[in-house]
Order: structure tokens, then C-alpha cells, then sequence
């Protein structure tokens, strides 16, 4: 069953000051798409540059451009190269998303206690949800719904296509709030949930708060090493998420 955001005006009874920006981290955090993401990627890139690049490489807490960028460098290709390429691989990354998720080949599902948490900060009026998140925006958004959650809940977005480095995003999120919502937020009411060490260290520069989550490749004592604001072993318990959360 599909989530949907409640609609309210949060400027409505609190002031800036008492209002959290929380951004999720996409796959691995939110969801699993049992692998669609990378199969995706990797027929993309043999279609446009003839191999799929290192298969050791770890797409996790990379966006989506910076994978193409990274495994293409490796490969011996330029930048300028990949530049020119980059439009094109991306639609064909997407094309590979729409067939993987229509064809039911992969499973595409929220995580355990998802959908709870995120009705539960829905409700609140002095909270914003938002996305921080290395996939393109249009990847983001079909990932999202193939798992039942409705991607306009989230009212303040940063994708990879807004920038290809991932410290970059928290940055840009922060501005949206303001320039979309009127809201200024300030750098340490920003929370940034994810399930890489990625996540932990990209708002770093702004202040923001990071919770890590178990939920990805990482374990509890992986993710802790970074010294996020704190660390859950998954999001399935919501009166324990929310408290974190409020409390950061």
C-alpha cells in the first residue's frame, strides 16, 4: 500500500527554528531492488562503452553519474569521452529500470518499518521529508513507486543528476527547503538517514546529523567507525527510529 505525504502547511504552527529536514537515502535504506539498479547500469554501460567496468566495484553510496565516471575512468576512458556519453547512458540506464521493474524479473520492495516510519514523520508538522539520494532523479522516482511509496510525499528532493559528488547534495536539499517551502533550515536540523558510510559523511560541511542504518551492505560497527550522530539496525522499529530522529 502506497504512503502519501498529509498535505499539511508546516509553516502553519512552528517556527523555522523548531522544524528537521529529513532526507533518506534511497536503496539500501528505503528499499531493495534486489540488484535492478546495477544490472541496469552495467547493461547501459557495455551497450555504450563496450564493457561493464570492474565487477568489484561498490555502487553503494555513489550517485548514479560518478558510477559511470568511476568504472569508465578505470576502464581508460576520459572525461571528455564519458561527457559525451553520459545523456545517452543514462536513458539507456533507465530504459533498463522501466523493463527490469515491468517485467517483475526483479523485486522491488520497502525495507521492514518504511512505510510506518515514514507515515509517522508524514504526520508531523514539524517535520519536512526529503530525499538525498545518488540516483538520477527519474530512476528515483520509478524505484520509488514500483515499492508502493509515493515519491511527492517528499517535498524536498537532492538526486544525483543535481550534482555527480554526493557531499554536494545536503547543500542543495538545504536551499530547496528554503526556495520551494520558505523554510530556513539550519544545518544541524538537517537529518540525513542512509545505510552507507557515504551517507554519514556527505553533510558533514553543513552540520548536518547523520543516522546510519543497518540495512545495506554496512553492519552496526561499520557504520559506527564514521561517527554518525547514530546508528539503528534497521528502520523496523518506529517508536525507536522517531525517537533518534526527533532527537538529533
Amino acid at each position: 500500500m502506497a504512503v502519501g505525504w498529509c498535505g499539511d502547511d508546516h509553516r502553519r504552527s512552528f517556527p523555522d527554528e523548531d522544524m528537521r529536514l529529513v532526507l533518506f537515502d534511497i536503496d539500501g535504506t528505503l528499499l531493495s531492488s534486489g540488484g535492478l539498479g546495477k544490472a541496469s547500469m552495467q547493461r547501459a554501460l557495455t551497450e555504450v562503452f563496450g564493457s561493464p567496468g570492474d565487477p568489484a566495484y561498490r555502487y553503494d553510496g555513489k550517485t548514479d553519474k560518478q558510477i559511470v565516471r568511476d568504472v569508465m575512468r578505470m576502464a581508460g576512458h576520459s572525461d571528455p569521452h564519458i561527457d559525451a556519453k553520459m545523456e545517452r547512458l543514462i536513458e539507456l540506464y533507465l530504459d533498463g529500470l522501466y523493463a527490469g521493474i515491468e517485467s517483475g524479473k526483479f523485486s522491488v520492495t520497502p525495507l521492514d518499518g518504511v512505510n510506518a516510519l515514514l507515515a509517522a514523520l508524514g504526520a508531523r508538522k514539524d517535520v519536512v521529508l526529503g530525499l538525498l539520494t545518488g540516483n538520477v532523479e527519474t530512476g528515483a522516482r520509478a524505484k520509488l513507486t514500483a515499492a508502493g511509496i509515493e515519491p511527492e510525499m517528499f517535498r524536498v528532493n537532492a538526486f544525483g543528476s543535481d550534482h555527480e559528488l554526493r557531499p554536494e547534495l545536503p547543500a542543495i536539499a538545504q536551499r530547496r527547503a528554503s526556495e520551494k517551502l520558505g523554510l530556513s533550515i539550519a544545518g544541524d536540523r538537517v537529518i540525513v538517514i542512509g545505510d552507507t558510510p557515504a551517507d554519514i559523511q556527505c553533510g558533514r560541511a553543513l552540520g548536518a546529523r547523520a543516522i546510519g542504518v543497518a540495512s545495506g551492505q554496512y553492519t552496526v560497527e561499520q557504520l559506527r567507525e564514521h561517527e554518525p550522530y547514530a546508528v539503528l539496525p534497521s528502520l523496523g522499529d518506529t517508536v525507536a527510529a522517531m525517537k533518534t530522529i526527533l532527537d538529533a
